[in-house]
């Protein structure tokens, strides 16, 4: 499994905490007929995105960025000791193999300086905080957590309706530990990272494009979860809130940089996840590198 890639002066760690199926791919993706599983099952599995019994099969991991001038994790997974009753394999975990695999890429929490949240979804935001003493606390104690402002505004809309458990245990103790920052899609990290508005999975998705006077590489969180969505970029998933949406967002990404250098590094594709968007009749391929 290959976990570290160079771009520019970039150097990028995949962080992974769980790579498993997830769901079956038709329950994901509701717009995929048989006939295109059936054309596309071949590849899927030898790539391991499918299993045999068609359930997707899902990376769930973080990236570390390390630029000349900081570290910058995107994404914090899954989480230990958190709620999460709808899904067993993330209900109330105990394992350690997230700070394992940090610690093996040579990283510390006290390393990461910035914590960037494409959206704040449950898989997305679970390490953000642990608990310590039977508080929430942020786990990377020097860090600034960025969170989009249309995103966070549309979380605490929905959690003042009915709480919103991620929202409550990984974003919230941020903010009242006054680590985090509320930004704009003007918001960057010195000439190395910058927001790419990606709406439609959640109304303030974001990307992150990193790379000095260019996308050396770009962080689609979830834009898209499974290689065939780069085929067919029309197949949103079934959490997308805008599916329609989504869909342009994801043909519009992957024109942007479609023939390009640009790594892209997808929050849930299969190892080795990253890979160059490369134009396929009318879809694309991410072509692992």
């Amino acid at each position: 499994m290959r976990l570290k890639f160079a771009a520019g002066d970039l150097t990028i760690h995949r962080i992974v905490e769980q790579e498993t199926t997830f769901l079956p791919a038709h329950d994901m993706l509701p717009g995929l007929t048989p006939d295109v599983l059936a054309e596309n099952r071949g590849w899927m599995q030898a790539t391991g995105a499918l299993d045999d019994s068609d359930t997707l099969i899902l990376a769930f991991q973080s990236y570390v960025v390390k630029t000349p001038h900081h570290t910058i994790l995107i994404d914090s997974c899954i989480g230990n000791d958190k709620p999460r009753p709808a899904r067993p394999k993330w209900n109330m975990k105990t394992d350690d193999n997230y700070l394992r695999s940090l610690a093996s890429a040579g990283f510390s929490v006290a390393d990461i300086d910035y914590v960037m949240c494409t959206h704040l979804h449950v898989d997305h935001v679970g390490w953000n905080t642990r608990l310590e003493n039977g508080r929430w606390v942020p786990t990377f104690p020097n860090a600034r957590y960025v969170f989009d402002k249309a995103e966070f505004d549309y979380w605490t809309e929905s959690n003042a309706k009915a709480e919103v458990p991620p929202f409550v245990d990984s974003v919230l103790p941020v903010v009242e530990a006054k680590r985090s920052e509320i930004v704009g899609h003007d918001f960057a990290i010195g000439d190395h990272a910058r927001i790419l508005p990606t709406p439609g999975h959640t109304p303030g998705h974001v990307a992150f494009a990193f790379g000095r006077g260019k996308d050396a590489a770009v962080f689609s969180g979830d834009l898209m979860h499974s290689p065939i969505q780069t085929h067919y970029p029309e197949l949103s998933a079934k959490f997308d809130v805008d599916q329609t949406q989504a869909a342009k967002t994801r043909r519009g990404f992957l024109e942007r940089y479609c023939d390009t250098d640009t790594l892209c590094c997808p929050a849930h594709f299969p190892s080795p996840s990253i890979g160059k968007i490369r134009r396929k009749g009318n879809g694309f391929v991410c072509e692992t590198v």
